[in-house]
């Protein structure tokens, strides 16, 4: 058990969360003082939370939490209904965006390689100012359906592939989530293809005009694991019970 300040000190510590984000970072709803179960998920839905609670949560950690700014900034509906959960039950609620992104060790850029097996040569710049993505390359070049068939199974989603070459697959380049601008950096590091989670409709002409493969992989899917990396990390630190609760989305 560790008191809810110092785990959420320790993270704001950790994870170096003095950068321009859309929400706030670090504690975002406070609930109990002590904390001895930690749920760790991707998104802070109401799924997330009711399954947290009947794990007898203390302390839910995520990727995507609340208050971004686009959002309205009034408390009602969905919005007052999360609320409303967590206060009841008197469960912290604690968010990292960009950190959770570009995190050296537990970062979803990192954990992502990890995963799929992927080697990571040096960080890649990105639109939000600072380096996120990375840089990387396969142990051998690999056909682009070979490497999207194994992306599919290991991450257990239906990629969207843009097909903007004919090689085979060897330099990449990626950055997790809603980071389809950031094929730009990957343009300019001349790499074979480009993953992330989700593109808009504009990427696809730019792929095809730079003769680039980009695979669109889910932007869910490609940052289930920074989470999960943080939360084993925390429980071994402090002693704590952690356990990563899947809620899935298919984008």
């Amino acid at each position: 058990m560790v008191t809810t300040q110092q785990l959420v000190q320790y993270c704001d510590q950790e994870l170096a969360i003095a950068c321009k984000d859309g929400c706030p970072n670090g504690l975002q709803v406070e609930g109990c003082e002590q904390t001895a179960i930690l749920i760790t998920g991707v998104t802070a839905s109401m799924e997330l939370l009711r399954q947290a609670h009947a794990r007898g949560a203390q302390a839910i950690l995520v990727h995507h939490g609340y208050f971004w700014r686009s959002q309205p900034r009034v408390i009602t509906g969905w919005m007052q209904q999360r609320l409303k959960f967590l206060l009841q039950h008197n469960i912290n609620l604690i968010a990292y965006h960009l950190p959770l992104d570009y995190h050296r060790i537990w970062g979803n850029n990192v954990q992502l390689a990890k995963h799929l097996g992927w080697q990571i040569d040096r960080p890649m710049h990105s639109h939000a100012g600072i380096a996120i993505g990375m840089l990387g390359y396969l142990d051998k070049a690999t056909p682009l359906h070979t490497f999207v068939d194994i992306i599919a199974h290991k991450l257990s989603h239906s990629p969207i592939v843009i097909q903007g070459h004919n090689r085979p697959i060897k330099n990449i380049a990626w950055c997790t989530g809603a980071a389809g601008d950031d094929i730009e950096y990957a343009a300019q590091a001349g790499v074979d293809a480009y993953i992330t989670g989700e593109i808009s409709e504009s990427i696809v002409h730019v792929a095809k005009e730079t003769a680039m493969v980009v695979i669109a992989a889910g932007h869910h899917a490609t940052e289930r694991y920074g989470v999960q990396a943080l939360g084993h990390h925390l429980a071994k630190k402090f002693d704590l019970k952690h356990e990563y609760v899947e809620v899935n989305s298919p984008i």
